[in-house]
């Protein structure tokens, strides 16, 4: 089993940034892939991005990309989300996931076995 846990989030103003971390315990073996979803209020679960181990290779949605930023830091079992120029439209909870595995629907939450509990991130306008 994988624990994850987040930390990081807040409030801001549109145009701010804010820096989500996400630390995984437990069979870290298992985390290879590790990213990020997040859920507004009265909608799906959405995927933002990920970010693989051994290449560090990310891929993010279209809404995020150019504003969000995925690294990890692999001693340290900890992958982050750097958001700037946040927009009203990004507040949501945002969550950690992992999985072992890479596929090709990786935006899918369906494809990680593993959650952390979500941090809530609020951007007035």
């Amino acid at each position: 089993q994988v624990q994850l846990a987040e930390s990081g989030g807040g409030s801001v103003q549109a145009g701010g940034s804010l820096r989500l971390s996400c630390a995984a315990s437990g069979q870290t073996g298992s985390a290879n892939i590790m990213g990020w979803f997040r859920q507004a209020p009265g909608k799906e679960l959405e995927f933002v991005g990920i970010i693989t181990r051994k290449s560090l290779s990310t891929y993010y949605s279209n809404s995020v990309k150019g504003r969000f930023t995925i690294s990890r830091d692999n001693a340290k079992n900890t992958v982050y989300l750097q958001m700037i120029t946040l927009k009203p439209e990004d507040t949501a909870v945002y969550y950690c996931a992992a999985d072992e595995i890479f596929v090709s629907n990786y935006e899918s939450p369906d494809q990680y076995a593993y959650w952390g509990q979500g941090t809530q991130v609020t951007v007035s306008s």
